[in-house]
């Protein structure tokens, strides 16, 4: 399999999502094309996997409605093949041909459907909703978890140092002694992460920590509560622009 360019999720959620169609039956593909056209949702259809590689850009939002037994490389293949590249573009597998192990190994490996042909119409569309909106909820995470590491990346080497024990829970007194400085050094460091990462509370640094991925020294019991869902913003601000596509 060959693929010119790598995912890169700083993309823009305002884009129409697609629906990927490989299977190699013409009339099985043709009729999913013009059934999920019928929602007035764009299809890009493939009778296999090279060509849908070739055409694909994991910037575009969207799922994969995916044959399971395909010529050359399989459905499996390529699913296998997508995880390896980071690609999460949510995939619905169809098949004639499916035993239970085959789908439980799907579903297993991140699949959001496995449906067993013939299968009705709705139950497809209704899964195809299902898996647009996975996406739609991946992307704005993975959107918001790019401009916290945009934050992030404004720090001083000295006021990482700091965080990364601010999120273990230590206090001020204790943060200063383990890196020989005044206590009020210390709460001139908090009070710059704080003003860099536009939040008021420890609790939004833990959270911001978190939803990083870049720290992972937040202890399993905190003497306060991280917020348990994805927040509004904080307080982008403006200046920092959108996060740029990566060049690869």
């Amino acid at each position: 399999m060959t693929k010119q360019s790598v995912p890169n999720f700083a993309i823009e959620i305002a884009k129409q999502p697609t629906v990927f169609i490989v299977d190699d039956d013409d009339a099985v593909r043709n009729a999913l094309q013009t059934l999920v056209e019928s929602m007035d949702i764009h299809t890009q259809a493939y009778d296999n996997v090279q060509s849908f590689l070739d055409n694909y850009d994991p910037q575009q939002p969207g799922c994969l409605v995916l044959d399971v037994r395909l010529p050359q490389f399989s459905g499996l293949e390529l699913q296998e093949y997508l995880q390896r590249q980071g690609i999460k573009t949510p995939i619905i597998f169809v098949s004639g041909h499916s035993t239970v192990a085959m789908a439980v190994r799907t579903l297993k490996a991140g699949a959001i459907d496995f449906l067993e042909k013939p299968f009705d119409d709705q139950t497809l569309l209704d899964s195809i909703q299902h898996a647009l909106e996975h996406d739609r909820r991946n992307r704005l995470d993975e959107q918001w978890r790019q401009s916290v590491l945009q934050y992030l990346d404004q720090l001083s080497r000295r006021e990482e140092e700091v965080l990364r024990l601010l999120i273990q829970g230590k206090a001020n007194k204790v943060i200063a002694h383990e890196m020989n400085l005044s206590t009020k050094t210390i709460e001139t460091h908090r009070a710059h992460i704080m003003r860099k990462l536009g939040v008021n509370s420890l609790a939004g640094l833990v959270w911001m920590a978190m939803t990083s991925g870049r720290y992972h020294e937040v202890p399993e019991q905190l003497p306060f509560k991280p917020p348990e869902q994805t927040p509004p913003l904080l307080s982008l601000r403006p200046s920092l622009g959108p996060v740029m596509p990566a060049h690869h």
